[in-house]
C-alpha cells in the first residue's frame, strides 16, 4: 500500500482507541440492514396497493431478525398482507408478526437446533402456494444456522465436515464450495423447493465481492460447481482423507449419475427469481472513511485489496502498512481471513489473532510504531466462538500481555489470542449487532 505523505493537524483531544471505536461505530451504522431491507422490499411490492397478494418471509442468518423486522414494517406501511414466514437466527426474540415463527439455529458448528431449523424451513416451503411471492432475506451465518444434510448423508458426518472445514484455514469461497454440496438448503436447493413461487432475494453480504453463490451457501442461486469440481478441491486441499468416507461416496454417486447434481444455471427453478438486492462490506468502509475525513484526518485510504489468508500473516501486513502512515492518517480494510487450527485447545477468532500478530509486530518496531492504534472486528459483533467482536491494539499491547504472565508470541503460535488480549484489556465487545457484512480493520496514526 502506498500512501501520499500529506501532513495535517491531528484532531485534538482524541486518543487512538477513541478514534478507531468512533470509525467502527460509523461503519456499523452504515451496515445496518434496516433501511436497505425496507427499500428493497418497497421496490419489489406491486405499485398498485389494491393488487397486493399475500407474501411470505423467510429470513436466515445472523441479521435475520433485523431484516425481518424491517420487511414486516415496510409491508404494514403498504398494507401488504403477510401469509406466513420463518426467522432462523443465532438467538430467539419476539417475532415481528403473528404469522411468522422465530427459531434459533447453531453456529458455527451445526447441531440439533440447526437440524430442527432445517426441518421447520422444509415444512414452511410445503405451505407456500405456487405463484405467491416469497421474500428470502439472507445474511452470513445461515450455512450453519439452518444446516442439515442432503438425503443419504448422516447428521454426524455433516458435523464432522463442518468442523474439518472450520479448522482447515481455507478461504470462505472454497469452504462454501465444499460445504454447500452436502447441505439440504445450500447450492440453490431452497429455490428449487420453493418453485414455482416467486423469490425476491434480499442479501446482506459478508463475502467480499458479494458472490451470491458463496453467501449463506447460495440457497437461492445456481451452483457454479459440480461434484467433479468438489472432489478435485478435496484432493487438492488434502482434505479428502479427513472428511467422512460417505461424503466421498456421495460425490461418486453424483458423478456416476446415481444421484442428482445440485441445481445448475439451466435449472427451471431459477426462472421464478427476481433481481437480487445486495448490500455488502464496501458501504461500511465508505462510511468509516467519511467519518475519518469529517474528524479531520488526512490521508484517509480504503485499501482496495481485501484481507485474506492466514490471520496472523494478515496482522503482520497490517502492522507494516500502519507504520507507513503519516501522523494524522487512517487506513481501512475489509475482508475475511482464516485460522488453521491445531488439535490443541485454544480460544479466539480470526480478528483477535490478526490483532495479536499485529501487536507483536508493533512491539518489535519500537518507536517506529508510535501513535498507531489498530482495530479489527466482525461487523456481526462475534469473532469466532467468543463473546468478543475483535480487538484494539497499539505498540504497548504486547508489553501489557507480557506483564500479565503470558508470552504473546507463544499465545499466537497456539491460536490462543482471547486470553492474552483479555488480560491486556484489548478485547472489543459490542454484543450482537444485528448486521453482518464481514470484517473491518482500521488503522489510525495520531
Amino acid at each position: 500500500m502506498q500512501i501520499a505523505m500529506a501532513r495535517t493537524s491531528i484532531p485534538s483531544a482524541r486518543t487512538g482507541s477513541v478514534t478507531v471505536r468512533d470509525l467502527f461505530a460509523a461503519s456499523l451504522i452504515a451496515a445496518d440492514p434496516t433501511a436497505f431491507t425496507a427499500r428493497a422490499v418497497r421496490l419489489r411490492l406491486p405499485s398498485d396497493r389494491a393488487d397486493v397478494r399475500p407474501s411470505w418471509i423467510i429470513a436466515l442468518g445472523k441479521a435475520a431478525l433485523t431484516m425481518a423486522r424491517a420487511a414486516v414494517h415496510e409491508m404494514k406501511e403498504r398494507n401488504a398482507p403477510i401469509a406466513g414466514g420463518l426467522i432462523i437466527g443465532p438467538s430467539v426474540s419476539d417475532t415481528p408478526h403473528p404469522a411468522i415463527t422465530a427459531i434459533v439455529g447453531d453456529h458455527p458448528i451445526p447441531g440439533a437446533a440447526s437440524f430442527a431449523a432445517a426441518d421447520a424451513l422444509g415444512a414452511l416451503c410445503e405451505r407456500v402456494p405456487a405463484g405467491e411471492r416469497v421474500f428470502v432475506l439472507l445474511s452470513g451465518g445461515a450455512s450453519s444456522l439452518v444446516a442439515a444434510p442432503v438425503d443419504g448423508i448422516q447428521q454426524a458426518d455433516l458435523i464432522t465436515l463442518c468442523d474439518v472445514l472450520l479448522r482447515s484455514g481455507l478461504d470462505i469461497g472454497r469452504v462454501n464450495a465444499i460445504r454447500k454440496r452436502f447441505l439440504r438448503w445450500g447450492a440453490g436447493r431452497l429455490a428449487a423447493q420453493l418453485a414455482p413461487a416467486r423469490i425476491e432475494l434480499i442479501v446482506l453480504s459478508d463475502v467480499i465481492g458479494d458472490n451470491l453463490a458463496q453467501i449463506a451457501s447460495g440457497p437461492c442461486v445456481p451452483d457454479p460447481s459440480t461434484a467433479v469440481d468438489v472432489r478435485l478441491l478435496l484432493d487438492e486441499t488434502g482434505l479428502a482423507d479427513q472428511v467422512p468416507p460417505p461424503l466421498l461416496h456421495y460425490l461418486d454417486d453424483v458423478m456416476r449419475g446415481d444421484r442428482l447434481e445440485s441445481p445448475q444455471s439451466n435449472s427451471p427453478a431459477f426462472l421464478f427469481a427476481g433481481v437480487p438486492a445486495v448490500q455488502g462490506n464496501g458501504g461500511a468502509l465508505d462510511a468509516g472513511a467519511l467519518r475519518a475525513r469529517v474528524l479531520g484526518f488526512d490521508p484517509v485510504v480504503i485499501v482496495s485489496e481485501p484481507l485474506y489468508g492466514e490471520a496472523s500473516s494478515a496482522g503482520a501486513r497490517i502492522a507494516a502498512a500502519a507504520m507507513a502512515l503519516p501522523r494524522g492518517g487512517v487506513a481501512l480494510w475489509g475482508g475475511e481471513t482464516t485460522v488453521t487450527l491445531s488439535t490443541e485447545p485454544s480460544a479466539g477468532g480470526r480478528c483477535q489473532e490478526m490483532m495479536l500478530a499485529a501487536a507483536v509486530c508493533l512491539s518489535q518496531a519500537g518507536s517506529g510504531a508510535s501513535g498507531i492504534t489498530l482495530l479489527a472486528a466482525g461487523t456481526d459483533g462475534r469473532d469466532g466462538p467468543t463473546d468478543a467482536a475483535g480487538a484494539i491494539v497499539d505498540g504497548g499491547t504486547a508489553a501489557r500481555i507480557m506483564e500479565s504472565g503470558i508470552d504473546p508470541s507463544r499465545a499466537l503460535a497456539k491460536h490462543d489470542s482471547y486470553e492474552a488480549l483479555h488480560l491486556a484489556g484489548a478485547l472489543l465487545k459490542t454484543g450482537m449487532t444485528g448486521t453482518n457484512v464481514g470484517d473491518i480493520v482500521i488503522a489510525v496514526r495520531m
